[in-house]
């Protein structure tokens, strides 16, 4: 932990010039900068993923209605036309839990580490909460304020990102409506295949919505945390094209591709044979 401590308080010093006494708090906005900058080709394999699952969502739909008996059958073929596709299932989920050990690292800096708790931004203590913040001048007094600009910026983050998420949804159900891929893909293609798919793709997008929830009742150093990574996931997605209809992949498609598959393996055979 104390390397953690060590390079706060190395980019703490570096900002001082710029930022003076809220340099701890740009310290920890670089942080959390530097932190998404190393997981952004995990996020670009993530929005990558994305697409493939959309993409193949009448195949899946086809597979799931032949193999919805036989679980084994059915994993195996998911799993071999992702292998494909060169994707896989689980990325998407890769860069939500490597921020995990992050957060708590800012988490348990901001109040356990003496040497950071006298740090503050515009007056409140990076060790503190909204709830200290309101036994010291309410809502509106100095400290309060400044949870309210951390509230207000993550809900507009929230807000845009739902209103975006729900019309790419709606978006894709109709390009695969138009395609002829049905409603069955369509309202579930944020997890098609999968039981409960269209409620899921329902929900998703409110959950940015419980990052309030979470800087309300955390430091605020961990608040700066969350509302920095929050923001960096919005632009990043939308600047990935994250979410956007892709052409779908009808089971007529899957087929071509398997044959093309298997040219491809007879030409890589017969070239082995002439070099033998």
């Amino acid at each position: 932990m104390s390397v953690f401590a060590f390079l706060v308080a190395s980019l703490s010093e570096a900002l001082d010039p710029l930022f003076g006494a809220a340099a701890t708090a740009a310290a920890i906005v670089a942080f959390t900068l530097c932190v998404r900058l190393a997981l952004h080709p995990l996020a670009r394999a993530a929005v990558r993923g994305e697409r493939v699952r959309a993409r193949l969502a009448p195949r899946m739909a086809e597979v799931q209605r032949k193999h919805g008996k036989d679980p084994e059958r059915l994993r195996r073929e998911m799993s071999r036309m992702y292998a494909e596709e060169g994707a896989s299932p689980v990325a998407g989920c890769l860069p939500m839990v490597l921020q995990l050990p992050f957060f708590f690292v800012m988490y348990h800096l901001f109040t356990t580490d003496e040497a950071l708790l006298s740090h503050t931004l515009l007056g409140a203590p990076l060790g503190g909460r909204w709830t200290d913040a309101l036994g010291e001048g309410g809502v509106f007094g100095q400290q309060g304020l400044v949870y309210l600009g951390l509230f207000a910026l993550i809900a507009a983050v929230a807000t845009w990102t739902y209103l975006r998420t729900r019309r790419l949804t709606k978006a894709t159900a109709d390009a695969n409506a138009a395609s002829g891929a049905g409603a069955g893909t369509g309202a579930g293609a944020a997890a098609p295949g999968v039981p409960g798919g269209a409620a899921m793709a329902r929900v998703l997008p409110l959950l940015a919505f419980g990052t309030l929830v979470t800087a309300a009742v955390v430091p605020l150093a961990a608040g700066l945390y969350v509302a920095t990574t929050t923001a960096w996931t919005a632009v990043e997605r939308a600047a990935l094209g994250a979410g956007k209809p892709p052409q779908p992949a009808t089971v007529a498609d899957g087929s071509r591709e398997r044959e093309k598959g298997r040219e491809r393996s007879k030409v890589k055979e017969g070239r082995a044979r002439s070099n033998t």
